[in-house]
């Protein structure tokens, strides 16, 4: 299976795919992976679940071999595309590093499997989508299964929910953050920043139980407002200071982007006080292999405050304008 990954961050949508491979049970193996795309060895019925909670991806298909740039039409020759085309089909090539002549070789391609099945091709809705995918100076032939909707995105904006207030974090990166964690659907999830609730719709959509917290009303009120708005009906969300939570029942993760600076979100403190007592709190509340997935700014040093109860086992740095680069820790409970 091919996985053509988002080369918006370097390392993060090979992590997210990995964490959600681990976090769902699924026994794989990584065959190679490189800049936009990771080829892995697992069930056929993966896809299903990784279209449903990928973020940092574009597509995901099924491998049918290999073939040197210069002999893609030979090789396309040798298959039996009986086994991989239904009703109609099209050809098109995807170039991740390399360059060839598309559209002739598209062509050449598509008068093959015409050939080998007598099915029509279909340029506009094709039943089947060959994917031959370029990198450098071969080919990897690929039969395309699902392809990975911006629309939920791009239609959950901050701005376009029922409750708004600016500073709040993009769908995608909640998901991915989400995904870090290693939840699965009927896990608990905890975002104790809850603010506009971004990080609680994503996990909700998944089917993940979900917990917020804030210390403004406000955002209590709104993100109440935006879970119901997407249908999300299994959750609670509380008016509470985020250093003095303490849940009767502990939580799977912790997913938050706790507020940076001093404002009135921080209830005036300094973000080094915030973020230590933060986590004295979320020691107590997180079950004893749970993760925390956080973003800190980068002028926040979090390595010299965390002690010996945790352990930060991924770190990744999103430049999101010129003053500030935003750090994502994936830290466990040790």
């Amino acid at each position: 299976m091919m996985v053509l990954l988002s080369q918006e961050h370097p390392e993060l949508p090979s992590a997210e795919l990995r964490s959600v491979l681990r976090s769902e049970g699924i026994d794989f193996s990584v065959i190679e992976s490189g800049s936009g795309y990771e080829v892995i060895d697992a069930p056929r019925s993966t896809w299903k679940i990784l279209k449903k909670r990928l973020a940092y991806a574009h597509e995901i298909s099924e491998v049918i071999g290999y073939a040197a740039a210069d002999d893609l039409d030979d090789a396309a020759a040798e298959i039996d595309w009986s086994k991989y085309v239904r009703e109609s089909f099209a050809v098109r090539i995807k170039k991740l590093c390399g360059d060839v002549d598309s559209r002739t070789l598209e062509r050449t391609i598509g008068a093959i499997i015409k050939e080998d099945t007598g099915l029509k091709v279909d340029l506009e809705k094709p039943w089947t989508l060959i994917r031959p995918v370029l990198i450098d100076d071969r080919f990897i032939l690929t039969r395309r299964l699902a392809v990975i909707s911006k629309e939920h995105f791009n239609q959950a904006r901050p701005h376009k929910r029922p409750f708004f207030y600016p500073g709040s974090m993009s769908p995608k990166l909640a998901r991915c953050m989400v995904n870090l964690s290693g939840v699965k659907a009927g896990d608990r999830l905890l975002d104790p920043f809850c603010g506009t609730g971004g990080i609680l719709i994503e996990a909700g959509l998944m089917g993940v139980r979900v917990l917020g917290a804030d210390i403004d009303w406000r955002m209590v009120e709104g993100t109440r407002e935006n879970l119901q708005h997407y249908g999300i009906t299994d959750f609670e969300v509380i008016r509470s200071d985020a250093r003095d939570l303490r849940l009767d029942e502990k939580v799977d993760a912790i997913v938050t982007d706790p507020p940076y600076g001093i404002s009135a979100s921080t209830a005036g403190e300094k973000s080094e006080k915030l973020y230590r007592e933060f986590l004295d709190s979320a020691h107590s509340n997180l079950a004893e292999e749970g993760m925390i997935c956080m973003a800190a700014p980068h002028y926040l040093d979090l390595e010299s405050l965390i002690d010996e109860r945790f352990s930060i086992r991924e770190r990744y740095s999103m430049r999101m304008h010129r003053s500030l680069t935003r750090v994502i820790r994936v830290i466990e409970r040790v």
